[in-house]
């Protein structure tokens, strides 16, 4: 049984490798506060624009009405009527994104947060880790090996780009466990 406070605000992080449906996850969590008549807003950032500028889309195609936003001071500044906030791709946002999820948790806010925890060489993503320290509730997910059908937590990237951050689908990336994962050379 998990026990949720009550008049106080937390943060939740799901996070994970691609394809493990974390933003569908965001999207229920979202859709039950709604179901409650709580006031919700999910933000995503603005460099994440595959499916939709005003919505967040799962893989799977769930998908529900979101905010983009260029930094995380904007979030904060949405927020002030809204009961429970989503983040979608978290690891996109500045490491200030961590002080804004605390600040928001301390002004009575559920914050829901959703990201890669790492980037296509296995090292941890941007502020990820640190809101997984920061985190009152973490979920981990998995996808599932497209070589060999083992939970995956690596995000296996096909193309030879070399920057951080590549946004794309299954196109550029799959889901690959820790055996079948070969991380690029340096």
């Amino acid at each position: 049984m998990t026990l949720t406070p009550q008049n106080a605000g937390w943060i939740e992080v799901i996070c994970g490798s691609m394809f493990s449906g974390k933003t569908e996850e965001l999207i229920r969590r979202i859709r039950r506060a709604e179901i409650a008549k709580m006031k919700t807003l999910i933000f995503k950032p603005k460099i994440d624009d595959r499916y939709s500028s005003n919505h967040v889309v799962s893989h799977n195609q769930s998908k529900l009405e979101s905010m983009l936003v260029k930094n995380a001071q904007e979030i904060l500044h949405n927020s002030e009527e809204i009961d429970v906030i989503g983040i979608d791709e978290a690891q996109f946002f500045g490491h200030d994104i961590v002080e804004v999820c605390k600040l928001l948790a301390q002004n009575n806010k559920r914050v829901v947060v959703a990201g890669l925890d790492t980037d296509y060489r296995g090292i941890p993503f941007g502020p990820m880790p640190t809101l997984m320290c920061e985190a009152d509730y973490l979920d981990k997910f998995r996808a599932i090996c497209i070589q060999c059908g083992d939970p995956a937590s690596c995000n296996q990237r096909l193309t030879q780009d070399s920057e951080q951050v590549v946004i794309g689908e299954t196109d550029v990336y799959e889901a690959r466990c820790r055996n079948c994962f070969e991380p690029p050379e340096e």
